[in-house]
């Protein structure tokens, strides 16, 4: 895909994964509509930024649990830019054990409503629009969650809402995958321990004992947790660099999902 000029409209752009994101895209030449609704104490900087980008953009504040409200928030992108090429689909809500304890079903719902029943009823609305530009893409951001839930260090990090709400998003992409096409790819980003989301600058993070820290880390292959960049890196792939790709899952990381076990030489044997 060519991006200069083409129009996204990214999720959660406010701060962190979104954010970064929605201003490397910029930076291709894309025309970014920035939507958020909380962390308003980041809106201004968020402004500030897409400003320095020098391209044209729309910021837009939408409470995406309102479900009757998404359909509005997709009007005002084709009023202000006329057309719609690419959905970052990338808004969650997680709940740490460390920070939230035991479920009360206000948490339970929460990340339900806005991990998973968001996304669907984004992706309703854009559809349309998003087949009409003949080129589309959507790129849906999920967890490891998905896989591991509530196991092994992740059982720190993780709820059970939140990585049910995580394995559902993946059968979600195969099957959006199956009603745009052939005109959009549809491809699901899953992510492990990245800074702005489960890692360091985190409130939930800060909360982890050291020991438990480590465990993190020491069951992650690469050794470190990912950045922003990283996301950002795997979604520029996927819009520039992958035209036969689609229904697919691109697992980001660094390997956590494989544990941090080396493989062990070959014995000698008995022969």
């Amino acid at each position: 895909m060519e991006l200069n000029d083409k129009v996204a409209l990214v999720l959660g752009a406010v701060k962190g994964i979104g954010k970064g994101i929605g201003l490397a895209l910029a930076d291709e030449g894309v025309k970014v509509a920035a939507n958020y609704f909380d962390w308003e104490e980041h809106v201004e900087k968020m402004k500030q930024d897409f400003s320095k980008t020098g391209k044209e953009h729309l910021i837009v504040k939408t409470n995406l649990l309102d479900t009757e409200a998404i359909p509005g928030l997709i009007k005002k992108v084709m009023d202000h830019f006329g057309r719609l090429d690419i959905l970052i689909n990338n808004i969650e809500r997680g709940g740490w054990p460390v920070v939230h304890g035991p479920y009360v079903r206000e948490q339970w719902d929460l990340e339900i409503e806005t991990t998973l029943r968001s996304k669907r009823w984004v992706f309703e609305s854009a559809i349309p629009y998003l087949k009409a530009s003949g080129d589309g893409v959507v790129i849906n951001f999920s967890s490891i969650a998905g896989i591991v839930g509530r196991t092994g260090p992740a059982a720190y990090i993780f709820n059970d809402a939140y990585a049910a709400a995580n394995r559902g998003i993946s059968l979600l992409t195969e099957t959006w995958a199956r009603i745009g096409a052939p005109q959009v790819r549809v491809n699901e980003i899953m992510l492990g321990i990245i800074e702005t989301r489960h890692g360091e600058q985190t409130r939930g993070w800060g909360l982890l004992g050291e020991e438990q820290k480590r465990s993190v880390i020491n069951h992650t292959l690469l050794g470190r947790t990912g950045l922003v960049d990283d996301a950002i890196k795997a979604v520029l792939f996927l819009l520039k660099d992958a035209p036969f790709m689609t229904g697919n899952i691109l697992r980001l990381d660094g390997g956590y999902v494989l544990g941090g076990e080396k493989v062990e030489q070959m014995p000698k044997g008995v022969l």
